[in-house]
């Protein structure tokens, strides 16, 4: 007991609150432009929207400093938790209430991928995979975030968008998170050989991109329709390369494969679920109604 990271924890519980709030700021912000207008050149005018990504960077750091602290089989639920703590956040400043089924959705996916992640206890792989190797999971990963973006132009169905949307931006941070080591270590060897490899041009467009469609996501919808697609794609995105690419292992027998399995499928049927209970919440001056 007494080699509990005590200072992980409480570092990942700081990073999820700055995620938290930082995902509503910039989902208030992108809400707040027009359907026609030009995305990128309003939010970067708002102040509220710079709040929220230097949110999103002492997030980050507070993630890095917690995983240098603890296992990231204690850290990464915990930042999971972001979506329980954005929830109420999104629905103070939106008057608009959580309800019981939504609660109950947001835990269950959260618990599903704390399942995910302790029972899958993926063991370390390599880094430094070759181009042949990256090609085909990247161009299937590619294939669905192509997918999920054309679904969202083609159905204009405002949880749906959101969905696709975020599931989308997360694909990309997912990406992103599994090229993150290997650029690190580039960047070790000097700056030319970090600006001569793909490696690095990969992870800075996906995570461009993926900050783009994630704020596309925001403005089409609630928090509540595009955080947690969000929030299950990018690990479930980052878990998949690692399998196929970076040859990192889970760790199951039979019965840890299947809760693994039905993990995943409680994460997406949970995401689905809030995204329409999103959608069919009733405008806000009926919410007063419900609440009462």
């Amino acid at each position: 007991m007494s080699n509990f990271p005590v200072a992980a924890v409480v570092c990942a519980f700081i990073g999820a609150v700055l995620f938290a709030v930082s995902a509503v700021a910039q989902q208030r912000a992108a809400a707040d432009v027009p359907a026609g207008d030009a995305l990128v050149a309003q939010l970067v005018r708002n102040p509220r929207w710079w709040a929220g990504i230097i949110g999103d960077a002492g997030g980050f750091v507070f993630q890095v400093v917690a995983l240098a602290l603890g296992s990231v089989l204690i850290v990464q639920p915990i930042l999971v938790t972001a979506l329980v703590f954005a929830l109420p956040l999104a629905a103070h400043y939106s008057r608009r209430p959580v309800t019981p089924v939504m609660w109950a959705h947001a835990v269950a996916l959260s618990a599903a991928l704390a399942c995910f992640l302790v029972v899958g206890d993926p063991t370390e792989g390599i880094s430094d995979a070759p181009w042949s190797t990256w090609m085909w999971p990247l161009i299937l990963v590619l294939g669905v975030v192509a997918a999920a973006v054309v679904v969202a132009v083609v159905i204009r169905v405002t949880g749906l968008q959101a969905l696709m949307l975020g599931t989308a931006a997360g694909l990309l941070f997912g990406v992103s998170a599994a090229l993150t080591q290997h650029v690190i270590q580039l960047f070790g060897h000097g700056l030319t050989t970090a600006l001569t490899n793909w490696q690095t041009y990969t992870l800075v467009a996906a995570g461009i991109v993926g900050l783009y469609l994630q704020q596309r996501g925001y403005q089409v919808g609630a928090l509540s329709a595009s955080l947690p697609a969000f929030t299950v794609a990018e690990p479930l995105g980052a878990a998949f390369l690692g399998l196929t690419v970076l040859d990192e292992r889970l760790r199951t027998g039979t019965a840890g494969t299947i809760v693994v399995i039905a993990s995943v499928l409680v994460m997406c049927v949970a995401a689905v679920r809030l995204s329409r209970a999103q959608a069919e919440m009733p405008p806000a001056d009926q919410a007063a109604e419900v609440t009462r």
